[in-house]
């Protein structure tokens, strides 16, 4: 691999932990900002007609929820060459489709 190479790949792999740090951190602060406000903690910032009854945030539970779950995936991409048991799963699924189609090609011989 060529240095040019390396460098884009190293560049390419910078801007993709940018971004993912990023993610994580949009992540953090609005949640916390929607807890803050469920609790009541920032009801007296709030303009007057704001909604600060605590049932009109019942949805944020689903928002940290399912936003954690896609961080998460996110993360498990990112990351992926740190979970070794995932890089093995894959070689193993390799290695068993090839072994399968070596035993059909061998079949109608």
């Amino acid at each position: 691999m060529r240095d040019s190479d390396k460098y884009e790949k190293a560049k390419k792999r910078v801007k993709e932990l940018k971004g993912f740090y990023n993610h994580l951190k949009i992540f953090i602060i609005v949640n916390g900002v929607l807890y803050l406000l469920k609790s009541g903690w920032l009801t007296s910032f709030m303009p007057k007609g704001f909604p600060t009854e605590s049932y009109y945030f019942d949805w944020i539970h689903s928002n940290l929820i399912l936003w954690g779950l896609i961080v998460a995936v996110h993360a498990l991409i990112l990351f992926r060459h740190k979970f070794p048991f995932l890089k093995k799963w894959e070689e193993r699924q390799i290695q068993k489709y090839m072994d399968q189609d070596s035993e059909e090609s061998g079949k109608y011989k």
